[in-house]
């Protein structure tokens, strides 16, 4: 049985792709790490799945080391990090320190004990992008990147030294520029399951109508369902060219304003917004829609969840 490492396992594209593992009656022995414990629990995937899971400081090189001293991986999905945009803002070193500094320690502990073969998926972001123009849409992985945050300069950060790990090195790298993913089980402190929070508590103080407070609305963004991230993970880290880069998106755009008003749709009440400046970041890019030409021609991936379905599934899940 092929061994697999998730960092950042108690995030919510850990339990997504460990379902995509299960529901696809993949086999794996699945080393979860990660510096906070689960909110499930490991048996919802045994027998299907071998599991294990450790607490651990993937900012500690010794921890790490042994770790994969003693494991010996043949495959690793790299998803620990600072995701949020806006706390890279407020915190711009730990952001930086954080998203550059594990993956490093996870790439040389596999080096330090001849892992070379193992395959890794070095998760990136379309924050790297930055701001473009209308002209540049859709975004294709051979633009130049432009990042305008502190979380995308670490990104890019770490998606330069992934190529060069995967050009000097032989290490076998796979590299994502992820698009905004979402769906159920996601963190409430990111947009979409905020703003569905939100209006879930209109309806539920028996309201019809109400009003919420949001930052810069008019922004377009290219979201994508996470079941269908986790699809296209899988394919890279099996089937993905090392030392290429891909966007995982859906290749569609839609503002903010036109989610919120899918949500209250759903929910089945009125909704305005009201915007708090507090809520609007320096420096946001405008409109963000890419291209998924590329992991289509290598790997025949596509998205498959319409927007729709998967904000019904969130507010579903939501409401329990």
């Amino acid at each position: 049985m092929k061994k697999m490492i998730i960092t950042g396992f108690s995030g919510f594209v850990s339990r997504h792709f460990l379902n995509y593992l299960v529901e696809n009656n993949l086999e794996y022995d699945v080393l979860g790490l990660d510096v906070n414990p689960p909110k499930f629990e490991l048996s919802e995937y045994e027998p299907a799945l071998k599991m294990d899971f450790k607490i651990a400081n993937l900012l500690d090189k010794e921890v790490v080391e042994d770790i994969i001293k003693e494991y010996r991986p043949d495959y690793i999905l790299h998803l620990a990090s600072f995701s949020s945009v806006a706390y890279s803002w407020q915190h711009p070193a730990d952001c930086f320190t954080n998203n550059t500094n594990i993956f490093l320690n996870v790439t040389e502990a596999l080096r330090n004990n001849n892992l070379l073969e193992c395959r890794v998926l070095s998760v990136g972001s379309s924050e790297e992008y930055g701001n473009v123009t209308k002209e540049q849409l859709p975004l294709r992985e051979d633009m130049q990147l432009f990042p305008v945050s502190p979380y995308a300069v670490a990104r890019v950060a770490q998606e330069n030294m992934a190529k060069v790990l995967a050009d000097s090195f032989d290490m076998n790298i796979m590299l994502t520029r992820s698009f905004n993913h979402m769906g159920p089980f996601q963190d409430e402190r990111f947009v979409i399951p905020s703003f569905i929070r939100r209006i879930l508590d209109i309806r539920d103080a028996g309201k019809t109508a109400g009003e919420i407070e949001t930052g810069d609305t008019t922004i377009i963004r290219d979201f994508v369902d996470v079941r269908d991230v986790v699809r296209a993970y899988y394919k890279l880290l099996t089937e993905g060219k090392s030392g290429e880069v891909y966007n995982i998106c859906r290749g569609q755009g839609v503002a903010l304003s036109e989610v919120i008003d899918i949500i209250a749709d759903i929910v089945g009440v009125e909704v305005s917004t009201r915007v708090n400046p507090d809520f609007v970041r320096p420096g946001d890019n405008q409109i963000i829609i890419g291209s998924y030409d590329k992991i289509q021609a290598d790997t025949g991936w596509e998205s498959e969840i319409p927007l729709r379905q998967t904000l019904e599934d969130m507010v579903a899940h939501m409401s329990k």
